[in-house]
C-alpha cells in the first residue's frame, strides 16, 4: 500500500508540475513578444537533448523491440522512462530564455501521462497476473498497451513541433494559420514518405490479403484530404485574397484526381489494379508549389526547391509503376528484395515535408536576417532527411529481420522472380512459404495495430485446459 500510494504522488509530481510550468519565469518578455531576448541555456540544451533521444530514438526502438517480443524492450524503455523524467525536470530548472504560455508547455501533462500509462501497464503485464478475473483485464491490458505504444511516436512528433516553434516564439497570432497549414502538410507528406517506406518493405503480405492496390488507399486519402481543403482554404462569403484560390483549385484537383484513382484500382474482374493517378497528383502540386507567390526572395526560392522535388517524387513513383516494376505490386513477393529505384519516392517524399514544414513566413524572415542563403538551409533539411529515413529504415530492418528470420540469407542467392501480376506469381521465393504464417502475424500486428495476440495468453489456456484432461 506504501508503495502504491508513493507512486500515486509521484505521478501527482508529474502531472502538476507539468500543470505550472513557466508561469513564474515571464517577467523579461517583452510585451507582443512570445519569448524573452535571451540565449537559450545550457541546461535548456540537455533538456532538449535529453528529451530527443528518449522520445526520438530509444522509445520507437523499444516499440519494435515490443512489437517482436524481444527480451530487450523492457530494459530499452526503461532506460527510455528515466531519461524522459531527467529531461522533465531540468526543462524546468533552466535560466536564460523565458517562455510565454505555449502548447509545448500545455501538452506535457498528456504525454506524460501516456508514458506513465505505459509504464503502469508494462509493470503489470510483468507480473504475469493471469488467474481470474485478471486473465479478462491482461487481454484488455495488452491491446491497449499496444495502441498506446504505438501512438506514441505520433504524440511525440506533435511535442517536437511544439518545441521548435516554442523555442523560437513562432506561429502567433497572425501566423497561426500560416504555421498549421504548412506544419500539417509538411508533416502529411513525411507521413506519407514513412507509410510507402513501410509497405515497400514489410508491408506486401499485408497489401495483398486486403484485396487492393495500394494507389487505392493513396486515391482514397488524397480525395478526403482535396474534400477538406476545397472548403478550408477559403472563407466563403468573403473576399478572395492571397493565394486562395491556387490553394482552393489545388483541393478540387486532390478529390477529383483521388476519385479517378479509386476506381482505376480494380480491373473488371475485381482484381487490384496499379495505375499513375497518385504520382500525376503528386508532380502536379510540386508544380502548383514551385510557382508559389512568396514576399521574400529566399521564400521564394524555398518553394520552388520544395514544389521541384515534389515533382521528382511524383516522376519517380510514374517510373517505378510503370517501368520497374511493369503494374506488379513488388519486384519481390514478401518485399525482401526491393528494386533500389523504390526508395527514392519516399526519400523525396520526406525531404518535400521538410521543406515545406520549415517554410513559414517567420522561418523565411528569420533566415533572410540572418544573411543565410536558401542552398545552406536546403542542404540542412535534405541531412535531417536523410537521417530520419536512416532510422525508419533501420527499424524497419529490425523488425523485418524477425519476422523472417533467417530465410532472408537463404534467399540471398536465389534468381528474381519476374512477371508477377500484382504481386502474384506462379511460384514463391525460396522461404516465402516457410515465412509466411510468421510474417502475416507480425505485419498484422504491426500494420492493423489491434490484431495481436499475446504468447502467454496462449499458455495460459493451455495451462487451464490441461487440469481437465489430466483427471480423465
Amino acid at each position: 500500500m506504501a508503495s502504491t500510494t508513493r507512486a500515486a504522488a509521484f505521478v501527482a509530481l508529474l502531472l502538476s508540475t507539468a500543470a505550472t510550468a513557466h508561469e513564474d519565469h515571464m517577467d523579461k518578455i517583452e510585451e507582443g513578444h512570445a519569448i524573452s531576448g535571451d540565449p537559450i541555456d545550457s541546461i535548456l540544451w540537455i533538456h532538449i537533448l535529453i528529451q530527443s533521444l528518449a522520445w526520438g530514438i530509444i522509445f520507437p526502438t523499444g516499440m519494435v523491440l515490443g512489437i517482436i517480443r524481444s527480451k530487450w524492450h523492457v530494459p530499452v524503455q526503461t532506460v527510455g522512462s528515466l531519461l524522459a523524467i531527467v529531461g522533465f525536470f531540468l526543462g524546468h530548472k533552466h535560466k536564460g530564455r523565458q517562455f510565454s504560455t505555449n502548447m509545448h508547455a500545455k501538452f506535457v501533462p498528456y504525454i506524460m501521462l501516456m508514458l506513465v500509462a505505459q509504464v503502469a501497464m508494462g509493470v503489470y503485464l510483468k507480473l504475469h497476473l493471469e488467474r481470474g478475473i485478471n486473465a479478462k483485464i491482461r487481454k484488455v491490458v495488452i491491446k491497449i498497451h499496444g495502441v498506446v505504444g504505438k501512438a506514441l511516436p505520433l504524440v511525440t512528433w506533435v511535442q517536437f513541433v511544439f518545441g521548435g516553434i516554442t523555442a523560437l516564439g513562432f506561429c502567433r497570432a497572425d501566423h497561426t494559420g500560416q504555421c498549421l497549414a504548412h506544419f500539417i502538410m509538411g508533416g502529411a507528406f513525411i507521413a506519407y514518405g514513412i507509410i510507402l517506406i513501410i509497405l515497400l518493405l514489410v508491408g506486401q503480405d499485408w497489401l495483398r490479403r486486403t484485396g487492393r492496390s495500394q494507389e487505392f488507399f493513396d486515391s482514397l486519402v488524397i480525395a478526403a484530404w482535396g474534400c477538406v481543403n476545397t472548403f478550408t482554404e477559403h472563407r466563403w462569403g468573403k473576399p478572395w485574397a492571397g493565394n486562395d484560390l491556387q490553394h482552393t483549385s489545388m483541393g478540387v484537383i486532390w478529390w477529383a484526381a483521388g476519385l479517378v484513382g479509386v476506381w482505376l484500382s480494380r480491373t473488371r474482374g475485381g482484381r487490384p489494379k496499379r495505375n499513375l493517378i497518385p504520382g500525376i497528383v503528386i508532380f502536379v502540386t510540386g508544380w502548383a508549389m514551385s510557382a508559389h507567390p512568396q514576399h521574400l526572395p529566399i521564400s521564394t526560392m524555398i518553394h520552388t526547391v520544395f514544389g521541384y522535388t515534389l515533382m521528382a517524387a511524383g516522376a519517380a513513383r510514374i517510373i517505378e509503376i510503370s517501368f520497374v516494376l511493369k503494374d506488379s505490386s513488388a519486384i519481390s513477393a514478401d518485399g525482401s528484395d526491393p528494386n533500389s529505384f523504390q526508395y527514392l519516392t519516399p526519400f523525396l517524399l520526406i525531404a518535400g515535408g521538410f521543406m515545406f514544414m520549415g517554410a513559414t513566413e517567420e522561418q523565411m524572415q528569420l533566415l533572410a536576417d540572418a544573411h543565410v542563403t536558401h542552398v545552406s538551409y536546403v542542404l540542412i533539411l535534405l541531412s535531417i532527411a536523410f537521417l530520419l529515413f536512416l532510422f525508419v529504415n533501420m527499424l524497419l530492418h529490425l523488425y523485418a529481420v524477425h519476422a523472417w528470420g533467417q530465410d532472408i540469407k537463404a534467399d540471398a542467392e536465389a534468381p528474381r522472380m519476374n512477371g508477377l501480376t500484382n504481386g502474384h506469381a506462379n511460384g514463391q521465393p525460396n522461404g516465402y512459404a516457410r515465412a509466411n504464417s510468421r510474417v502475416r502475424d507480425a505485419e498484422e500486428f504491426e500494420l492493423e495495430g489491434l490484431d495481436s495476440e499475446d504468447e502467454d495468453d496462449d499458455v495460459l489456456d493451455n495451462k487451464e485446459r490441461r487440469p481437465l484432461v489430466a483427471q480423465h
